[in-house]
C-alpha cells in the first residue's frame, strides 16, 4: 500500500527509527501506527529514547504546596536558554502561587486566575512572551488537595526538567515521602501498580517478547511448557519495570517500593510526574518535504 509521508514522519518522530524502516513498518501494518511501532520493536529498529532535538518545547516543570493544596505544572519556552532566565523562573513561581490559591481544573480556567501582581495568568504569559521574545505558555498543571490522614510530597529535580507530586494514604515521615518522590523522578514509572497496567500494554509486550524469543538460540528446543514459563517470567520482569510498586527502591535496595510503603503503613494514592516536553514533537520545516521526496524516489 502507498504510505502517506505524514504517517512516516509521525512514526519516525515517535520511534527515531530510520525513514525507510518506518515506511516498511507502515506498509507491513497497513498504515496502523501502533502496530508499526510494535513491528519496529520486533525487528530491533526502534530506539528507546527520542533525541533532544525532536522535542518541540523547552521550559521547566515545578511543584510547590501550601497548607491546603499542592500544584505541579509545566511552562514551556522555545529554547533552553530562556528556561534559565531569572525573569522566567520568577514567572513560574508566580503562576504556581496563583494556582495554589484557586480551585481550578482546566487550562482555560487557569488562564483567568490572577497572580499577586493583579493580572491574569494569560496576560502574564503574553507579557513574558513580549518581554523575553519567545512564546511562553502554560502547558499543563494538576492540583492535589490535602486532607486529613494523607501525606503529600513533591520533588523538583535540579535541572528543572522533571517534577513529581505524590500523595499517600496515611501519615508518612517527610524524608521518606521525599525519597519516594525522588525515586519516581529517577525511574519514571508509567503506572502506580501492576493492576493499573492496561491489558493492551501487557499483550503488546508479550507479543514482542515471543517474537524476540524466536531468534534466541538459548531458547531453541525448549519444551513448550518450559518456554511458556520463561516467556511469562520475562513479561513479569517487564511489567515490574514500568510500575512503581514493583520497582526496586533506589534509596534502599532491600525493598521494592511497594514493600517500603507497606513498612511505613501507608499506601500510594496519587502519582504525577511531569517531564519537560514529553509527548511534544518539534516540527522541522522541511522534514515532510524531505520524506515525500525520498518516498517518491523508492
Amino acid at each position: 500500500m502507498a504510505v502517506d509521508a505524514k504517517l512516516i514522519k509521525e512514526l519516525r518522530d515517535t520511534t527515531q527509527a530510520g525513514m525507510m524502516d518506518c515506511k516498511k513498518a507502515l506498509e507491513a501494518t497497513n498504515g496502523n501506527i501502533d502496530e508499526a511501532i510494535v513491528w519496529l520493536r520486533e525487528n530491533g529498529l526502534a530506539k528507546a529514547a527520542k533525541k533532544s532535538d525532536r522535542v518541540a518545547a523547552e521550559g521547566v516543570t515545578f511543584a510547590k504546596d501550601n497548607n491546603d493544596y499542592a500544584v505541579i505544572l509545566e511552562v514551556n519556552s522555545e529554547t533552553d536558554f530562556v528556561a534559565k532566565n531569572n525573569d522566567f523562573l520568577v514567572l513560574i513561581e508566580e503562576i504556581a502561587d496563583a494556582l495554589l490559591n484557586a480551585n481550578v481544573k482546566t487550562l482555560e480556567e487557569a488562564h483567568d486566575v490572577h497572580t499577586n501582581k493583579g493580572i491574569s495568568i494569560k496576560d502574564a504569559l503574553i507579557h513574558a512572551t513580549a518581554t523575553i521574545g519567545e512564546k511562553i505558555e502554560l502547558r499543563r498543571f494538576e492540583l492535589v488537595k490535602k486532607s486529613a490522614n494523607t501525606t503529600t510530597t513533591f520533588y523538583n529535580h535540579a535541572n528543572k526538567r522533571v517534577s513529581v507530586m505524590l500523595q499517600f494514604e496515611g501519615v508518612m515521615d517527610k524524608s521518606d515521602a521525599y525519597n519516594v518522590a525522588m525515586h519516581v523522578a529517577a525511574m519514571a514509572p508509567k503506572y502506580k501498580s501492576v493492576n493499573e497496567i492496561p491489558s493492551e500494554f501487557s499483550e503488546a509486550e508479550f507479543h514482542i517478547i515471543k517474537e524476540n524469543a524466536k531468534d534466541d538460540e538459548k531458547l531453541q528446543g525448549k519444551p513448550a511448557n518450559v518456554l511458556e514459563g520463561i516467556l511469562k517470567g520475562k513479561l513479569s520482569k517487564r511489567l515490574a519495570e514500568v510500575n512503581l510498586l514493583d520497582q526496586g527502591f533506589v534509596v534502599d535496595e532491600k525493598f521494592k517500593v511497594g514493600e517500603f510503603l507497606k513498612s511505613k503503613n501507608v499506601s500510594l494514592k496519587e502519582m504525577i510526574r511531569f517531564e519537560v516536553g514529553e509527548g511534544i514533537e518539534k516540527i522541522v520545516a522541511d522534514f515532510a518535504a524531505e520524506v515525500a521526496a525520498q518516498v517518491a524516489g523508492n
